[in-house]
């Protein structure tokens, strides 16, 4: 989303940033006493020139000479030392800050509830997690204390020369005018092509992100050159915005090389005709050099500070979002750790844009060990009921009651932790097949998971791939088969142990010799615990307890396998449909 171009300066913005600066005050304070040391440093060089040409050199005081000369060297020296210290220390300022709230705001979108990444591309909060958080490292690095040192170094070199001759100060400072009007236009043109090369690199981040994500169907469809034509759309942009920056500087740079030249024509032309002393005019041409070394930069340094508070206001609007699990008025009920896992659904609604409900009314309910099934066209709402059970979204109406309280009084952990998942779509993080099961928890031990492979026919399999459980796993597990990615996840759900086992169209999409593993799974994990099974295959559900049939979000039949039949309605036309379509290929 393109950003609008904000006036400078936010100094409450500038402030909050500076409150994640607080624990590393000492570095703060250290690089502020060092701004103040440099400028005062700055003109003492000139000064010492101006009297070494003009009292010792004009009188042959040659051991004069030598001494300061010396004592020159040894305050360049001392002045190297202190620039390097500045720069480590407020970059090590800028490095600290920037870890921390990379921290915050990752645990923040880690906290989020599932509708915020419904409505906003994952390239987008990368660029917030990354691209942004380092534009506000520049606040330290190039930002407000080395501007302050700058503004500190002029004032002081300034003082200098109007202390040794002022008229000679005021005709150096003629062509200073155009310097002012080359800056203003200077900061508006790189600030306006900053906010473009900004907006670029979000879209590039989301663009990019996507696209490798989804590069399957990219490649399936063909759509390489027309996703590649779109990609160098954006990529011009982001490169035109980088040409305009560009030229400014390249403007900008030769005009304050030209003041500067002219500066020093007329101190040169007015000393010699007011017969000024030598050491004072080449005390001038140094701190011309000296002054205008912070302008050639000033005006950019602005723009980095300007950026890296819009960078941080970015930031800061993930870090405020309210959109997280709310905790309920009283707090969170005090609940034991393991629950039973009695569910009842009560006249729930849910849509997830205020509008359009998906779930319409349901109510059901579900005795601990029980088994239900969840069955209905796609789009019918199943998936919807088990992302409510895990509280992934708020519901609009209505209530959903674990151990008869309602989910909203349970600290998420708790809730979670009892509620296990397997999805039809597995994702594996890159990895080990170790680390992908126990979701890199240390506190669970290897032993533990090689006994729950074990329990569900797994370990003779995971055994023969090359490193057995230390076996790397692809991002996404693309070198493993969906039944894999399946049973691999059963072991997860399996390891966890929890009250509530939720199956989502766990049998669907693999072979025969996968799906009589899964079933075997499902067998031994739905054993002893409240089972919710979505299935399309029908004859996977046919031992439940209970089944209901869902309809564009509304129940539409409840019953056993056998009484659903029996009643020829919506259950027996899925069922006949399914059954007549298996015949006919057969």
């Amino acid at each position: 989303m393109a950003e609008t171009n904000k006036q400078f300066f936010d100094f409450k913005l500038l402030r909050r940033v500076f409150q994640y600066a607080a624990p590393y005050k000492k570095k703060f304070y250290l690089s502020v006493v060092l701004a103040i040391l440099l400028a005062i440093l700055t003109p003492i060089r000139p000064m010492l020139i101006q009297k070494t040409v003009n009292d010792y050199i004009a009188h042959s005081f040659m051991d004069m000479v030598i001494r300061i000369t010396l004592f020159q060297i040894g305050l360049l020296l001392v002045e190297t030392a202190m620039r390097f210290l500045f720069s480590f220390t407020t970059a090590l300022l800028g490095q600290s800050v920037v870890k921390d709230l990379r921290v915050a705001t990752f645990k923040k979108i880690l906290g989020l509830n599932l509708s915020q990444f419904d409505k906003t591309p994952i390239g987008t909060l990368t660029t917030r997690t990354i691209n942004d958080i380092e534009s506000i490292n520049d606040i330290f690095s190039d930002g407000l204390v080395p501007i302050i040192a700058d503004l500190l170094s002029i004032v002081c070199v300034l003082g200098f020369m109007f202390w040794t001759d002022w008229q000679l100060s005021l005709i150096a400072l003629i062509p200073f005018p155009i310097i002012i009007i080359a800056t203003y236009y200077f900061k508006n043109s790189i600030n306006h092509s900053f906010f473009k090369v900004r907006n670029a690199v979000a879209s590039l981040n989301a663009f990019v992100q996507e696209h490798l994500t989804g590069m399957a169907i990219v490649q399936a469809f063909a759509s390489e050159e027309r996703e590649s034509q779109k990609f160098r759309k954006i990529n011009k942009e982001h490169r035109n915005a980088n040409i305009k920056a560009i030229f400014a500087y390249s403007v900008f740079f030769p005009v304050v090389e030209i003041v500067l030249a002219l500066s020093i024509g007329l101190i040169v032309w007015y000393g010699s005709g007011q017969k000024a002393p030598a050491g004072t005019i080449m005390s001038f041409i140094l701190c011309l050099n000296l002054l205008f070394r912070p302008l050639r930069v000033i005006a950019d340094k602005f723009n980095v500070l300007q950026m890296g508070i819009i960078a941080s206001e970015r930031v800061f609007k993930v870090l405020d979002n309210e959109d997280t699990p709310r905790a309920p008025e009283g707090g969170y009920l005090k609940t034991p750790e393991n629950l039973a896992g009695a569910i009842a659904f009560e006249k729930v609604w849910f849509s997830y844009d205020d509008k359009n409900f998906v779930l319409k009314e349901i109510s059901f309910s579900v005795n601990p060990g029980e088994t239900i099934a969840i069955v209905g066209h796609t789009g019918s709402g199943k998936s919807t009921i088990i992302s409510l059970l895990n509280r992934l979204y708020h519901i609009q109406k209505g209530e959903i009651k674990v151990d008869g309280l309602n989910i909203e009084k349970y600290e998420l952990d708790i809730l979670r932790k009892n509620v296990g998942v397997v999805l039809q779509d597995v994702f594996l993080f890159s990895g080990s097949v170790l680390d992908n099961i126990t979701l890199r928890n240390p506190d669970i031990p290897r032993e533990k998971v090689i006994e729950a492979a074990r329990m569900i026919d797994m370990h003779d399999f995971i055994m023969r791939l090359p490193g057995g459980y230390d076996y790397h796993v692809m991002e996404r597990g693309a070198t493993l088969s969906l039944g894999q990615r399946q049973l691999l996840s059963f072991i997860r759900a399996l390891l966890y142990n929890p009250s509530i086992l939720i199956l989502d169209e766990a049998t669907s999409s693999v072979d025969t010799e996968s799906e009589l593993l899964i079933q075997h799974a499902i067998d031994t994990l739905i054993k002893g615990r409240t089972s919710i099974v979505i299935a399309h295959r029908l004859s996977t559900i046919r031992k439940a307890e209970k089944i209901i049939v869902l309809d564009k979000g509304e129940i539409m039949e409840m019953g056993t396998h056998d009484e659903l039949l029996a009643l020829q309605g919506y259950y027996y036309k899925l069922y006949q449909l399914q059954f007549d379509s298996k015949t006919k290929v057969a």
